[in-house]
């Protein structure tokens, strides 16, 4: 949200522009499976592995840590694991494997979960992921141009890799990552599974994993609360898989990765009407869904076409809540459009104010109205602009209430601009912004959408490769004690050249730009922001239950919990704090099963 970058921005546009049907990929794709990670840079390699014996060996450990590739564990070890969730929760272990010479063909397998009285679970219900280190780099000052030699560099365990079996290095440690989905029909009770890791030439290792089913039943996700708006970019799906821009390899290609988006309750279709709105600061020019067409006679025409699969795809799917299209004021205020009279693509900055910026919005935004009204959008459609000056927004806002007041407003503000339109239909503030909490209760009231946002600028809590695991579920604990309906976070994938090897990027702290990675696989950060939603869900389900008791002393306890993570600076003591008030909410959860 930050910088702005030109480098690269015409690379792409000629092929994303005019041909819906005959661009061609961007390049070859990225090797997405059999790849190695980079070396480690640190001088973690130096560690002292003479104390660890041969062999394989495995031990649970805790999802609040990273552990370094290099280093020799000093680990209390723990062979059995116990968590804990309602019905339909998606819960999560870390087993940690590590040897001193090289293995080869290593697996982890889970038997069904079974409790005392004979009732079991599949094993299915439970996936293992070898955990891939990516180089990520430190947060330093944030935002602004970077070069690599600048910055301290590591390894850091981050993606979760589908990978059946696994080959481990020399006097290097492998996290295992254990997600645990429970059936909505289960029934309460504890039930346990083995897990057994085994390989090649090696002893086999088993652990037990117990998973305690409370009898709560958690929403599906399209059916929560939480405003999450992770802004979703196609782009770079096309160019890591090597595939034409928006053609039918494209979309069933994107298909699983915004499912992924979905099954975390993403509330917001991120749509494009013109140029690429950020002027190329990613690494991947966003491509236009709405071609604008200057015709012979000076009329305009509008093909909605990419615009419309792209919105139904991300229906389909089950985001459907809002659409916001970006933007009326780009960051460099450039409009593109075909001329059919020179057959040339005319680039036009037109600046918020000025006599173009009215002569070119004005017909798109009439005709764009009248387009979503026939498609049954216009109800759920948002303007949207992204940290835009108060006088840039001042006249934007003045032409669209001017030409088309049937359009919702959205944008990410650091400027208190929301005090001046309080009407705004959704906006998002800035985590490290002062912001008024009694607006906040007045916009609820209203029923306005309001979150925060994290970005580049924001040390903690953020969602770097490099930020403590626990920050992901950090967030949505911060958006309940500060009273925000949800979260904003700029990009769900906006890949760097290689994400699987390298998250750093060219003007921001590693990992800004995507917490999933290509072949739509997981992450530690996406895995415990889900953890983090599910126990926003879970505290209105528990305070309303607690309401409808007038059970007020427990209620006095949840907020008390909660009121410590209304705190965007790390303190000694926020993790603990956290998991505290996890714990108590686990409690109450027990306390009030059948409710």
């Amino acid at each position: 949200m930050k910088y702005r970058n030109k480098k690269l921005a015409w690379v792409l546009f000629g092929s994303m522009l005019l041909g819906v049907g005959s661009v061609q990929a961007q390049q070859a794709s990225l090797e997405l499976a059999n790849f190695q990670e980079m070396a480690d840079p640190t001088a973690d390699t130096l560690s002292d592995w003479s104390n660890i014996t041969k062999g394989l060996h495995a031990s649970f450990v805790t999802i609040d840590k990273r552990y370094s590739k290099s280093i020799a564990p000093e680990i209390p070890l723990s062979f059995s694991q116990s968590v804990s969730g309602w019905k339909g929760e998606r819960i999560s272990a870390q087993l940690l494997l590590w040897t001193i010479s090289p293995l080869s063909q290593i697996e982890v397998e889970v038997s069904d979960f079974k409790n005392s009285q004979g009732q079991s679970l599949p094993a299915h219900i439970a996936s293992t992921h070898f955990v891939r280190y990516v180089m990520t780099d430190e947060f330093a000052g944030g935002c602004g141009h970077r070069k690599p030699e600048d910055f301290a560099s590591s390894l850091s365990p981050d993606m979760l890799d589908n990978l059946t079996h696994f080959d481990l290095e020399a006097k290097k440690v492998r996290p295992v990552w254990v997600s645990i989905r429970i059936p909505d029909h289960a029934r309460a009770g504890t039930y346990t599974a083995t897990l057994r890791v085994k390989g090649k030439e090696v002893d086999t290792q088993e652990l037990s994993l117990s998973v305690e089913v409370i009898d709560q039943v958690l929403p599906k996700p399209a059916q929560w609360g939480y405003h999450l708006d992770q802004w979703q970019h196609p782009s770079a799906v096309a160019r890591v898989q090597g595939l034409s821009m928006w053609s039918d390899a494209h979309f069933e290609a994107m298909k699983p990765v915004m499912q992924m988006l979905a099954d975390a309750g993403q509330k917001v279709i991120t749509a494009t009407m013109n140029k690429d709105p950020w002027n190329v600061q990613t690494y991947d020019p966003y491509a236009d869904m709405i071609t604008w067409t200057k015709q012979v006679d000076g009329s305009w025409k509008y093909d909605y076409a990419i615009f419309d699969r792209w919105v139904q795809f991300m229906m389909d799917l089950g985001i459907k809540k809002m659409i916001n299209c970006y933007s009326i004021v780009p960051w460099n205020n450039e409009v593109h459009y075909q001329d059919a009279k020179s057959g040339q693509v005319v680039n036009v900055v037109a600046k918020p104010g000025t006599a173009i910026f009215k002569e070119l919005w004005t017909p798109f935004l009439k005709d764009f109205v009248n387009h979503l009204r026939s498609k049954g959008w216009l109800e759920i459609t948002n303007i949207a602009t992204d940290e835009r000056s108060r006088e840039e927004m001042d006249a934007a806002f003045a032409l669209l209430k001017e030409v088309c007041p049937e359009l919702g407003v959205s944008y990410a503000d650091n400027q208190k601009t929301y005090q001046r339109y309080p009407d705004s239909d959704d906006i998002s503030i800035a985590i490290g912004h002062p912001f008024s909490a009694a607006d906040l209760v007045d916009r609820q009231s209203r029923q306005l959408n309001t979150s925060f946002y994290i970005c580049c600028s924001d040390g903690f809590p953020n969602q770097f490769t490099f930020s403590d695991p626990a920050e992901s579920a950090y967030l949505a604990w911060y958006a309940e004690a500060a009273n925000f309906d949800g979260m904003l976070r700029w990009a769900f994938n906006s890949w760097v050249a290689n994400p699987l090897l390298d998250s750093r990027f060219r003007t921001w702290p590693a990992g800004d730009t995507y917490i999933v990675y290509p072949n739509a696989r997981s992450s530690i950060r996406y895995e415990r922001m889900l953890e983090g939603i599910q126990d926003y869900e879970k505290i209105q389900i528990v305070k309303k239950i607690l309401k409808k008791k007038g059970d007020q002393r427990n209620l006095d306890r949840l907020e008390k919990a909660i009121q410590k993570l209304n705190v965007v600076e790390r303190t000694p003591t926020w993790n603990t704090d956290l998991n505290q008030a996890k714990t108590l909410l686990r409690e109450l959860s027990i306390q009030l099963s059948g409710s």
